[in-house]
């Protein structure tokens, strides 16, 4: 059963930021953020057995999203984590006159999220941007709930050492 116009635009409008921003919080890069949102919508025009209700399109669309956008880490030639390393430690932190203090929080918190490895960084973004519980989570990605909790766990660690020297003056209220 093919979607009709306007219903089609209604539903791009509805969930375009929610497809887009799991995309780019996974994907880290604006460009290839939108293509795999486009993507992820293209599917859904496409597919034949289209989710029927607002509760299973908002499923369909976010699983979809989170494997588009891990199909496209997996194409880059090089790992997202060396060359988020690399963007940080060349662009943020030696060179001089740059002074880290003048970057946002926001975005500062977002290259130390870009420092996880995949699978912790995927499980991060569903839990604490799409507000999903882990059982939720598990059910997206076709995971056991054990491992979505340990994957939480794993990260949050991760992201409070790596944090914890990039945000110091955050930490301490100097900033």
């Amino acid at each position: 059963m093919a979607i009709e116009t306007g219903e089609f635009r209604s539903l791009i409008e509805t969930h375009q930021r929610m497809v887009f921003s799991i995309a780019l919080r996974i994907i880290g890069d604006f460009a290839t953020a939108e293509e795999v949102a486009q993507d992820v919508f293209l599917a859904l025009h496409r597919s034949p057995d289209r989710p029927v209700t607002a509760d299973h399109t908002r499923f369909w669309l976010r699983r979809v999203t989170v494997h588009r956008a891990t199909d496209a880490l997996r194409r880059r030639a090089i790992r997202p984590e060396a060359a988020a390393e690399e963007w940080m430690e060349e662009r943020h932190f030696n060179l001089p006159g740059i002074n880290t203090g003048s970057l946002g929080m926001e975005a500062r918190i977002e290259d130390v999220l870009r420092l996880l490895p995949d699978s912790l960084r995927i499980d991060i973004v569903l839990r604490y941007q799409e507000d999903l519980l882990p059982d939720e989570i598990a059910l997206t990605l076709g995971q056991p709930v054990a491992t979505v909790k340990t994957h939480l766990r794993r990260g949050l660690e991760l992201l409070r050492r790596k944090a914890t020297g990039t945000l110091k003056e955050y930490v301490r209220g100097t900033a």
